[in-house]
């Protein structure tokens, strides 16, 4: 499995907009919930209006009718997509073709702690990063060591590997990623 990043890239990172002004200091990271199989497009659309979008992706073999493998790139959280916006832009993201809403409580919308998308961006998911989509069960374990020092997830098993699932709750959707063992401590409660 491959992460890919999908938005405005120079040189293979996304990058926020160059330009950075005193709004830009109030930016947070927000889930957009999209139309099915619509999130390249919204990304395009994003770009067009100049918001900082980030759609993490992997890339894996699909063997079709024929039997023809092939490689293809799918959005890690389908449906969902992350937009670093201020409280004004948020218009631009709600009118933009495919976006059905910005993930809130109704009243106002939740945003998500930058340590979860720098994680997603870090080039340790790069190669390590696939959907996981079971119910999790297991221990709750912090990594204590390295770029994604400090966040939590659940202790699972696939093969003979560790996997750290990181759940990003305000979406209620999981990402599993090859760990040491070494690198996780316990969460105590």
């Amino acid at each position: 499995m491959n992460l890919q990043t999908i938005g405005r890239t120079y040189g293979g990172q996304v990058c926020p907009n160059p330009v950075i002004t005193g709004a830009a200091l109030d930016r947070k990271w927000y889930a957009v919930f999209t139309v099915p199989q619509h999130e390249k497009s919204v990304v395009k659309h994003l770009d067009i209006r100049e918001i900082e979008s980030f759609l993490p992706a992997y890339e894996t073999i699909q063997v079709w009718k024929n039997r023809q493998r092939m490689k293809v790139i799918l959005p890690l959280f389908p449906t969902y997509l992350f937009v670093h916006i201020n409280f004004t832009e948020r218009v631009k993201v709600l009118q933009s073709p495919g976006v059905l809403q910005i993930v809130g409580n109704g009243k106002e919308y939740a945003a998500l702690r930058d340590s979860e998308i720098e994680f997603l961006r870090s080039d340790f998911c790069r190669q390590r990063i696939e959907p996981y989509r079971d119910f999790v069960l297991g221990e709750k374990v912090r990594i204590k060591s390295g770029v994604m020092q400090g966040l939590q997830g659940t202790l699972v098993r696939k093969s003979n590997s560790m996997r750290f699932v990181l759940t990003l709750e305000l979406i209620n959707q999981h990402a599993a990623i090859e760990v040491n063992a070494e690198d996780l401590e316990l969460m105590v409660a």
